[in-house]
């Protein structure tokens, strides 16, 4: 179940470039009080992050939150630390058979906020190959320039 999201905060923008989504999940995170705040003001980045299943839970690894700069003790922050996802038990076990498949991999889409919680939007994706990207990369042109055409702008 998706629902639809009210505030962006982190997008990774290469995922549907190197990947085709295969299904689409949510789950929530567990966070501390800061990253939350940070997250809120635009302190997070998860371009290069995936998700890995340990021990029988789930784990964004590779996100980076940076520390709130007006949280009191800032010493022992770790920005890159592994992070909780929150699914269901029945998703959990489905996605645990799903990733031993070849070639196929957990991928975070995006941080956002639905109502006070901060989600994450990630997919079952396999990897694309060059050729397989190189095919993208046309269509999307293709796309644009039937846009601009049915528009009446000139192409050239």
């Amino acid at each position: 179940m998706t629902t639809t999201p009210s505030a962006r905060f982190a997008n990774n923008h290469k995922a549907h470039y190197d990947y085709d989504t295969l299904e689409r999940f949510e789950g929530g995170l567990v966070l501390t009080g800061q990253e939350v705040k940070s997250i809120r003001n635009g302190g997070a980045k998860i371009d290069g992050a995936y998700l890995t299943l340990s021990r029988g839970e789930l784990w964004l690894t590779g996100a980076h939150i940076r520390p709130f700069i007006k949280a009191g003790s800032l010493d022992d922050y770790d920005a890159a630390r592994w992070r909780k996802i929150l699914l269901h038990n029945k998703e959990l076990a489905y996605l645990a058979g799903k990733i031993q498949e070849k070639g196929l991999t957990l991928v975070p889409f995006s941080l956002y906020a639905s109502g006070r919680q901060i989600k994450l939007s990630f997919g079952l994706c396999r990897g694309k190959k060059t050729h397989d990207k190189r095919e993208t990369l046309k269509q999307r042109t293709i796309g644009r320039e039937i846009a601009r055409h049915l528009r009446g702008e000139n192409i050239e």
